[in-house]
């Protein structure tokens, strides 16, 4: 099983064993994680489920499509160049480790 590497806001981390098909969110969220409200369910509609993706993982993911670039236009903390929708990373044995970053704020 995958494993995600979540590192909190406050500098503390965890990994997060993740169903290959999961999307991050699903697995952060399912985990308990407070740092992702998810307020659109998954649907690329809202900017809560932000993360910064580790640089050296950043180039491995799919590219983002329009409507995910539409929607880190409003992100409540600055988006920077690693920035994704975590409901659009789906996880597989390829992204086993993923590090991602979630912000200091959702809302």
């Amino acid at each position: 099983m995958p494993k995600i590497h979540v590192i909190r806001a406050d500098g503390s981390a965890r990994d997060i064993d993740t169903p290959a098909g999961t999307s991050v969110m699903q697995a952060v969220t399912a985990a308990g994680e407070a740092g992702i409200v998810a307020e659109c369910g998954g649907s690329a509609m809202c900017a809560t489920c932000h993360v910064y993706v580790d640089e050296r993982w950043a180039a491995r993911l799919p590219a983002p499509l329009p409507n995910e670039l539409e929607m880190l236009e409003c992100t409540a903390s600055e988006r920077g160049p690693t920035s994704r929708l975590s409901c659009q990373i789906k996880v597989s044995a390829e992204l086993d480790g993923l590090v991602v970053r979630l912000p200091e704020r959702q809302q």
